[in-house]
């Protein structure tokens, strides 16, 4: 059922603390934690607590834990000090944008410079 956790999702599995991860911050609606395989040396996932396949659909369902995903990615761009230089947020939705793990999330990145086109 959409927005219950899902017994197969590694990211549930991490919101359930059943899989360890580097959280940064943690609120009632999301956690954030540290990539395990960073593109940048600030690299920190921001997810829901609540289980949708990807961004649009969480959107869709809940548009204020979107908001909230948001709201979070700034304040850790703050206190990752990348905030003022410039930083990075990417939501990969589909494995043909390079989404591996089907729960809504939220990619900061920073601390290097971030060309443009990405990819």
């Amino acid at each position: 059922m959409a927005g219950e956790p899902q017994a197969d999702c590694l990211f549930c599995k991490i919101v359930a603390g059943e899989v360890p991860a580097t959280v940064v911050r943690e609120t009632e609606t999301t956690v954030a934690f540290r990539d395990i395989n960073p593109q940048a040396p600030t690299h920190v996932l921001v997810i829901p607590k609540v289980h949708y396949p990807d961004a649009a659909s969480l959107a869709a369902a809940e548009p204020q834990v979107i908001v909230d995903i948001l709201r979070e990615s700034g304040e850790i761009a703050a206190e990752e000090g990348v905030a003022d230089k410039g930083y990075r947020v990417v939501f990969n939705t589909g494995s043909g944008a390079g989404q591996t793990v089907f729960h809504a999330h939220l990619h900061v990145l920073g601390g290097r410079g971030l060309n443009w086109p990405p990819g």
